[in-house]
């Protein structure tokens, strides 16, 4: 594709990233575009051509699917990508991984991405920041918290993540949990350090040690504008690599603004609502749980799928199956809302976890299903729920890049996004991507009333 040509037509971005699943990868670009950075998130190394159209954006993301593989496809994938990124030449290139930090050694290994990382930027430390108060994460002493129905638990006695059928949390010291997936030595700039007076000494110093992974912590806003102020400060004239949440953008953002590298914070003008739309979710958690069925009562026509049939290696049937029955719901102007379980009692998970692929299959499934329906309806508007499911739903698709449409403050990381694609039925679709986690009871119909 001549990556060092499409480099060299602009000015360096300020900002790439490589987002881990595609929930998260909108999240950051929600953090980047509502402030006044615009950014790009494209699904995959993007075409000479494509680039072009988003020439003049000052960051530029790749929305992957690593969170839910293996080191080996790591190996395979994060490499060439990291390697495209690398010749934009950003100040910062960021992995994106989620905010609640789940990994294994076997599946999402952070400590994996952040080796491949370094060998193709450099040796150089690594920052990681993966608290955000903006969406209720927070870090302290090296510790992750995360909010769950308004209260905040420690991420090994949270009631979801302790228990996420693929990669549970037990511990919620970070420095700990990639002693798992990694040999690399992780630091820790904490609170008090960022609270001192002499935090850039203290720093340097912590950098100049050898250290290869170094978490700053955020619990706060005086905190996240102390990382912002570190991160920026420790760019180097190659670029920086850097590892968290979408903290590191919003911590970015606050140093941008201090000085002065931001832009007036955009209107987005809300699109107001549809008539019908159509959701397909993979998601177990209990939030998307309560989100479904406060969706029904509210007039969705809900959809069951059986995962097994979608995880099978005959799906088309049940593919078929629900498109039928979502565009008979459809044609008596209701919106439909397909699912493959309701909270996390109805997880098959020993048995997917038994079925190379099964999950997989069932994402991309899903959004089989939701192309169908999209183009033989028409549907302009349309949410993928759960964040591994996001990332191979949307790959069935056929759609090349997201902007950010309309960001949702009340529900940050799940905004609405504007679709481009090479079709006429999908291109200027808008489509949300949410987590499992993410967002109030009346998510998906906030969606439909399409109101910020």
């Amino acid at each position: 594709m001549g990556s060092a040509g499409i480099a060299s037509k602009k000015p360096a971005p300020l900002l790439t990233y490589y987002g881990d699943d595609f929930t998260g990868s909108t999240d950051v670009m929600e953090a980047l575009s509502s402030q006044g950075i615009e950014t790009v998130l494209f699904l995959g190394m993007p075409s000479e051509t494509l680039f072009d159209r988003f020439a003049h954006f000052r960051a530029f993301g790749i929305a992957g699917a690593s969170r839910s593989e293996t080191p080996q496809w790591m190996e395979k994938n994060l490499t060439p990508a990291f390697e495209w990124l690398k010749s934009l030449g950003a100040a910062i290139c960021h992995y994106k991984v989620c905010s609640t930090f789940d990994s294994s050694p076997n599946i999402g290994n952070i400590g994996k991405a952040i080796e491949i990382g370094r060998a193709v930027f450099g040796t150089a430390p690594v920052p990681l920041v993966v608290g955000a108060p903006q969406i209720r994460r927070y870090t302290a002493f090296g510790h992750l918290f995360a909010a769950f129905r308004g209260e905040v638990f420690r991420i090994d006695r949270h009631p979801v993540m302790s228990r996420h059928p693929v990669t549970p949390m037990a511990e919620a010291d970070l420095r700990l949990h990639l002693a798992n997936q990694t040999q690399l030595a992780t630091g820790l700039v904490d609170l008090a350090t960022l609270r001192s007076s002499d935090a850039d000494e203290r720093v340097d110093a912590l950098f100049d040690t050898g250290t290869e992974i170094i978490l700053i912590d955020v619990a706060d806003h005086d905190t996240q504008g102390g990382a912002g102020h570190q991160l920026w400060r420790k760019i180097r004239p190659e670029g920086r690599f850097v590892c968290g949440s979408s903290g590191v953008e919003y911590a970015l953002v606050e140093e941008w603004r201090r000085l002065g590298l931001t832009q007036d914070v955009p209107h987005y003008e809300p699109p107001g609502p549809v008539e019908r739309m159509a959701v397909v979710s993979g998601s177990v958690s209990p939030t998307t749980e309560r989100q479904i069925r406060h969706a029904i009562d509210v007039g969705f026509a809900g959809i069951a799928i059986d995962p097994l049939q979608l995880a099978g290696a005959h799906a088309d049937g049940a593919v078929s199956e629900a498109a039928r029955l979502a565009l008979a719901a459809l044609a008596e102007g209701r919106s439909p809302i397909l699912y493959t379980a309701l909270g996390p009692s109805a997880d098959h998970g020993a048995v997917l976890s038994d079925n190379d692929g099964a999950r997989h299959r069932i994402g991309r499934n899903l959004g089989r299903i939701l192309r169908r329906i999209v183009e033989q309806a028409g549907l302009r508007r349309s949410v993928i729920a759960g964040g591994d499911t996001s990332s191979h739903a949307l790959s069935q698709m056929g759609i090349d890049a997201l902007t950010l449409r309309l960001p949702l403050p009340q529900t940050p990381g799940s905004p609405l996004c504007t679709a481009h694609a090479a079709s006429p039925a999908i291109d200027g679709m808008e489509i949300a991507l949410k987590g499992g986690q993410v967002g109030s009871d009346d998510y998906f119909s906030m969606i439909r009333a399409g109101q910020g």
